[in-house]
């Protein structure tokens, strides 16, 4: 089982940037795509970014696409998110997630980090 704990959310004006961590613990996740998601208030959760396991191939929603990096570090057993020209409707309740390559659908996933945009 892996768990998985994020960080980094915080409070930020418009144009900025931050940069979450998500860190995983009990099992490595080096053979686990790794992906980003977000809730905002009355939303539903969303697709943000997604690596694969060796960090070779990454995805990103339209909505994010040239402003928000996904990276992975193996040996540290973390994922990043790099958020830049943060904008309002970047405010959500970030989530990091874990999916064994085996699988279709993500297994694991962390408690949020809540990242607030102010304009």
């Amino acid at each position: 089982q892996v768990q998985l704990v994020e960080s980094g959310g915080g409070l930020v004006q418009a144009g900025a940037s931050l940069r979450l961590s998500c860190a995983a613990s009990r099992r490595t996740i080096s053979s686990y795509a790794m992906g980003w998601f977000r809730q905002a208030p009355g939303k539903e959760r969303e697709f943000v970014a997604s690596i694969n396991w060796g960090g070779g191939k990454t995805r990103y929603a339209d909505s994010v696409k040239g402003r928000f990096t996904i990276s992975r570090d193996n040996a540290k057993n973390t994922v990043y998110l790099q958020m830049n020209s943060l904008k309002p409707e970047d405010t959500a309740v970030y989530f990091c997630a874990a999916r064994a390559t085996t699988e279709s659908e993500y297994s694991y996933w962390g408690q949020g980090t809540q990242v607030t945009v102010s304009s």
